[in-house]
């Protein structure tokens, strides 16, 4: 074989086996251990999602903390009367213990894709990347299990729901 040949080879070789490298570890990141937490979530959210009656009625009791994940602009355009915003990126050990620290405290989410025909304030995501999942999940590995989701999609101008709105973002 030319010496060509063989250093096209190593060449090669060198740079399949860089890409089939372990990813430099990073005790900051558990993958494995958020598809489990995830898979436990899913199914504990099985019963968790409400009818818009059920979740107007308990928003309504005492003791009882509507959440929205959206960003601060879109919260500011239209919110569930009485919602606590905390944006999805903010939720961190710190925020959650400021807002919600009672794990044991009633917790009713809603998010973008809970609405149809308002597109500024809930601008529609893929039904697989809906913020009602991520906020889900990650209220559940905190430790938060009275966590409730609104499940229809609502028309918020049909809506019972009791409405805020504010400026465009």
């Amino acid at each position: 074989m030319a010496p060509r040949s063989c250093f096209a080879i190593l060449v090669v070789c060198a740079a399949a086996s860089a890409w089939a490298a372990p990813e430099p570890a990073n005790p900051a990141i558990d993958m494995s251990g958020y598809l489990r937490t995830a898979h436990e979530a899913a199914l504990h959210r099985e019963s968790r999602r409400v009818s818009e009656a059920v979740f107007r009625r308990m928003s309504r009791e005492p003791g009882t903390v509507v959440l929205d994940a959206r960003s601060a602009a879109r919260y500011s355009e239209q919110h569930v009367k009485g919602a606590v915003n905390l944006s999805f990126p903010d939720i961190t050990v710190e925020s959650l213990a400021r807002v919600l620290p009672d794990r044991n405290t009633r917790i009713l989410i809603y998010c973008n894709n809970n609405f149809r025909n308002a597109e500024g304030p809930f601008p529609r995501k893929l039904p697989e990347a809906s913020l009602n999942l991520s906020t889900f999940i990650a209220l559940y590995t905190y430790g938060y299990r009275n966590v409730y989701e609104l499940g229809p999609l609502v028309d918020p101008a049909s809506s019972t729901l009791e409405w805020v709105k504010g400026a465009k973002g």
